[in-house]
């Protein structure tokens, strides 16, 4: 990359991008209000970013039925998890340093939703129970206490096409699968027992 060319101020960004609108600047809210509840109650799927002490990044998709991340009575975020790869590279980030940030996308809308807060393991049972799905509760619980929360324009989701089913490429191999394989060397008959193996994890081991 040409260094001549790199941004290093917040007044090369300004000079670039304009102003925003009075109305943007005026979206950002320090809580939950109704629309946005709405929204989190009707999302599926929200990532959410963690930081560690020495400022590396992780961003972990967080997936269920339509309201599986609970609002409480104080207008904060309970977030269940479920068996996944038991990495926890997210919660170890948690651990070091709790400031998160989310975004939540709902299917067919193009807006999305940023939150910003803050960070709390829980393993309380009650709490986990509340937090069932197919009959078992969640293994943790995220807490997190909303510091900021503000919707964002769909430009991004109109210019990816991404709820135009007409526009999807429908790809039926898994990267994943053939990333795994050449890591492990792997012949073709040992890259479809991985492929078989990690399906069959995706059926019994969902919840």
């Amino acid at each position: 990359m040409n260094e001549e060319f790199t941004i290093r101020s917040e007044e090369e960004l300004d000079s670039l991008f304009g102003e925003p609108h009075a109305l943007v600047k005026g979206m950002s809210r320090d809580s939950l209000d109704d629309s946005m509840m709405e929204f989190i109650r009707r999302s599926p799927l929200a990532c959410i970013s963690t930081v560690d002490n020495t400022g590396k990044l992780d961003v972990s998709p967080k997936g269920d039925s339509p309201g599986f991340i609970q609002i409480d009575d104080s207008g904060n975020l309970l977030i269940p998890d479920r068996p996944g790869n038991r990495l926890v590279l997210g919660f170890r980030n948690i651990l070091q340093n709790n400031n998160v940030g989310l975004l939540f996308v709902v299917p067919t809308m193009k807006e999305t939703l940023r939150v910003k807060g803050r960070a709390t393991l829980s393993t309380d049972p009650s709490l986990l129970q509340s937090l069932s799905a197919q009959g078992k509760p969640a293994l943790l619980c995220t807490h997190i206490e909303v510091e900021e929360c503000f919707f964002h324009c769909g430009k991004a989701m109109i210019r990816s096409h991404m709820w135009k089913s007409e526009k999807w490429i429908k790809y039926t191999d898994s990267l994943m699968v053939l990333h795994v394989a050449n890591k492990m060397d792997a012949d073709a008959g040992t890259a479809k027992a991985i492929e078989a193996e990690i399906e069959r994890n995706y059926r019994e081991e969902l919840y």
